[in-house]
């Protein structure tokens, strides 16, 4: 087991190899680079930044579990429009080869949004589009992905969509591919449902987690705190994952407010 640390959880202007060395000054042994519009990791900026990073980690012993990116609230998979829609796709392409480049085995993507979603927006997405849309997208994706041996971790976030574990489950088995599975945000399910039981459904369809907390009496994106100050059960929690043989051994790393737990 070792302890990682996403790039979001440090102060804005720090460039990934800051937050890389930072990171291992604080002990921590991973660290998850996140994929943004513009930077040396960014669909513009080819491999070489990519090739760097990956470089820095390898001379400092860091280990890189993922790639996130938070570029699909703007670009979502599930757009009205087929021309957006392909550019979101194009931002998953873009981001799998920067994974490759690293040498990470995952990637983090939001699915898309049902309504205006979590951040709002001038499109209104019903349900029923978002799945089909999200679902043709991932189908067209996996052998790219499965091509460059990296796994698309689908994220559950606050998008009004695949909102129990069952349905992440459903919505993952239908696409079919072990190249697409979920990205399990544990603090993220707290408003709604209980992050043990997503985890034992979901099982070995898991193949990253991020690691939060959350107060309930909050209620909004303020909730969320470091870890054992919220309501998550970190006990039902690490039970969950490690009597569920099928998903221990899986990166799990500190993402925003948290600190890190297990591999």
């Amino acid at each position: 087991m070792y302890k990682s640390i996403n790039q979001w959880s440090f102060a804005g202007g720090m460039d990934a190899k800051a937050c890389l060395l930072a990171a291992k000054a604080a002990g921590f042994a991973g660290f998850e680079p996140a994929f943004d519009a513009e930077g040396p990791l960014s669909p513009k900026a080819g491999d070489s930044g990519a090739r760097e990073l990956r470089a820095l980690a390898d001379s400092e012993g860091v280990r890189l579990p993922s790639l996130a990116s938070g570029l699909y609230w703007q670009h979502p998979l599930t757009a009205e429009s087929p021309a957006a829609r392909k550019i979101a796709e194009d931002i998953v392409r873009a981001q799998l080869d920067c994974a490759a480049a690293l040498g990470v085995g995952a990637i983090l993507v939001v699915p898309g949004t049902v309504g205006r979603g979590f951040w709002g927006g001038s499109e209104c997405t019903a349900y029923a589009d978002a799945y089909a849309r999200a679902q043709e997208a991932f189908v067209r994706l996996a052998p790219e992905a499965q091509a460059r041996g990296v796994v698309i971790g689908v994220e559950n976030v606050w998008n009004n969509f695949l909102l129990s574990p069952l349905e992440m489950a459903r919505f993952l088995d239908e696409i079919g591919s072990p190249f697409v599975r979920a990205y399990f945000d544990i603090g993220n399910v707290v408003r709604t449902g209980e992050p043990a039981d997503w985890i034992r459904t979901l099982g070995s369809r898991i193949a990253r987690v991020h690691v939060k907390d959350f107060k309930r009496s909050v209620d909004t994106i303020a909730g969320f705190c470091d870890l054992l100050a919220g309501d998550v059960d970190w006990v039902k929690v690490v039970d969950a994952f490690f009597s569920a043989e099928a998903v221990t051994g899986q990166d799990l790393t500190a993402k925003q407010n948290a600190f890190a737990l297990y591999r």
